[in-house]
């Protein structure tokens, strides 16, 4: 198989997703992005794991190689688990490992809900039932803003000052890794990030409620069934320590790690997350 996949959704938009590591693996793993996002932002992590699993990273319609949708009111995560259940479908995929960062975790949760049978175990990324206001109203103050820039040392420079207090040990290096996994090239030379700003439309618009709370403390609760492993920023201010405690507790097999010095979200390749992450898929393979 190639290590690029393209793959119908169930209304017809060519998707796109890309296979990292031997097909023979003990283990696989789907690889869900973020809001923003695309594929590339899981291959920091994958390359810090070794070649021991295989990983599937997904560009969501509207990201990176993906189609963007005509349709805008089907940018929403229910929508994207259903294009998920086509490409494991698509691979013949039976029981896979879910590895979500944010917007991908909620996925996650919506899967392990609808389609129970097909889940190993989960890893949320900076990730729970309860999404914090200040950093809903943060990244709704940057999100949907993608006038071309000139080159890459902008791309570089911008994301720099956008996720300066989420990382703030990074390096001019890494904001230009950075830039590359979440910006593409035009024919003219300059650079756009990688994404339909169509996505972003109802991002300052959330605003969870005690019933939309209590709906995803129930949603949390079908993951019950498979283990688990809660990453959180230790500055994030989208999972709260609290929140995420609540989870540990509500869970019968979860581990609970705090990545430092990182907010929302965190890369995954941070040592403690690719530790943590590398036991759990451990924990995750079939018995022989």
């Amino acid at each position: 198989m190639t290590d690029e996949i393209f793959y119908k959704s169930p209304d017809g938009l060519s998707l796109y997703a890309r296979c990292y590591g031997p097909l023979d693996a003990p283990l696989t793993a789907l690889c869900m992005h973020g809001l923003t996002r695309n594929h590339k932002d899981f291959e920091p992590m994958i390359e810090a794991l070794g070649g021991r699993y295989r990983f599937i990273a997904v560009d969501q319609r509207g990201r990176g190689k993906s189609d963007r949708d005509p349709v805008t009111e089907h940018y929403t995560p229910a929508t994207y688990v259903g294009d998920m259940l086509a490409l494991l479908n698509t691979l013949g995929l039976q029981r896979v490992a879910l590895i979500g960062t944010s917007m991908g975790g909620l996925m996650s949760m919506i899967m392990m809900k609808a389609m129970p049978e097909r889940v190993r175990g989960v890893v949320l990324n900076d990730v729970g039932p309860v999404f914090e206001t200040r950093g809903l109203d943060r990244i709704a103050s940057y999100v949907g803003s993608v006038e071309p820039l000139s080159g890459w040392d902008a791309a570089a420079a911008s994301v720099g000052r956008v996720q300066a207090e989420v990382f703030p040990t990074y390096t001019a290096e890494d904001w230009m890794a950075f830039a590359r996994r979440t910006y593409r090239e035009l024919d003219d030379g300059r650079v756009v990030l990688d994404y339909d700003p169509a996505i972003t439309q109802t991002v300052g618009q959330v605003r969870p409620g005690l019933l939309t709370r209590i709906a995803m403390w129930r949603l949390f609760k079908a993951m019950s069934a498979v283990p688990l492993l809660i990453i959180r920023g230790e500055t994030s201010d989208i999972l709260s320590e609290k929140t995420a405690q609540k989870m540990r507790r509500r869970h019968p097999d979860a581990k609970f790690v705090t990545v430092p010095r990182v907010g929302h979200a965190p890369i995954l390749d941070e040592p403690e997350a690719v530790s943590a992450i590398g036991e759990f898929l451990h924990k995750l393979e079939p018995v022989s």
